[in-house]
């Protein structure tokens, strides 16, 4: 799979950039509804994809190599489906061929998440949320 061909499986439901905590001990995913600062709340797209590993230095990198590891993805992400042998969703951008159906379907954080920007770590810990890790969407139009 080209570099292109692998990115354009990001349905762009943002969820993957929200700030979540991990268990030590059991390595349970906590998620928040604050998603880092470059997230642009609206399209629920990175607004420095190229820089933002260096502007995020704990920016997950995923790639076919790291799937088994991350076991922060939610149920709904492409990658985590395809990792699984499951199809993509109805609302996928490239199921649907509209960027808009993730949002529609509700998977998306838009509407649901704050910046992280100008939060006190203290504030962050105290936006737990689940429905991050849910597999509900909204049913096709």
């Amino acid at each position: 799979m080209t570099r292109p061909e692998w990115e354009s499986l990001c349905d762009g439901c943002g969820r993957c950039c929200l700030n979540k905590f991990e268990e030590d001990d059991t390595l349970a995913i906590t998620y928040t509804d604050v998603a880092c600062r470059l997230l642009d709340l609206n399209t629920c797209r990175c607004g420095d994809y190229a820089k933002r590993r260096s502007l995020v230095p704990d920016c997950l990198q995923l790639t076919f190599k790291s799937l088994p590891e991350m076991n922060c993805l939610p149920p709904t992400c492409a990658y985590r489906r395809l990792y699984e042998g499951k199809e993509l969703a109805w609302w996928h951008p490239l199921v649907s061929g509209d960027p808009e159906t993730v949002h529609t379907a509700g998977v998306s954080v838009r509407a649901r998440a704050i910046s992280e920007t100008g939060l006190s770590d203290a504030e962050i810990e105290a936006r737990l949320v689940s429905w991050p890790m849910s597999n509900r969407v909204k049913p096709r139009p």
